[in-house]
């Protein structure tokens, strides 16, 4: 199952609470349509209110991250990590799990 690290878990709650406040909110990721530049998946962001029915929900000490089907398929032994740049743009990073 995805994982989080230190540093996602603060950037999803941090994205999470300006946007919407309530105790279900969190961060869906899914599919997107096309590939990257070297054919792998490619995924969208968003913050909803609460999970789809059908959405593995990956809990974090502080954050939910909310995985579509063939997200949470794809991102089964990845590592979701976080960053902030000076700007304050945020960016996700997909990495394998440690062995």
């Amino acid at each position: 199952m995805l994982t989080l690290t230190e540093n996602a878990d603060a950037v999803v709650t941090t994205i999470v609470g300006r946007e919407d406040a309530s105790a279900d909110a969190g961060l869906r990721i899914q599919t997107a349509e096309g590939q990257g530049p070297n054919g792998e998946a490619r995924f969208a962001v968003h913050v909803v209110p609460s999970p789809e029915p059908a959405d593995v929900v990956v809990e974090g000490p502080g954050s939910r991250v909310f995985l579509e089907d063939a997200a949470a398929e794809a991102l089964s032994d990845k590592v979701l990590d976080a960053g902030v740049d000076d700007q304050g743009a945020v960016s996700f990073t997909i990495l394998p799990q440690p062995a």
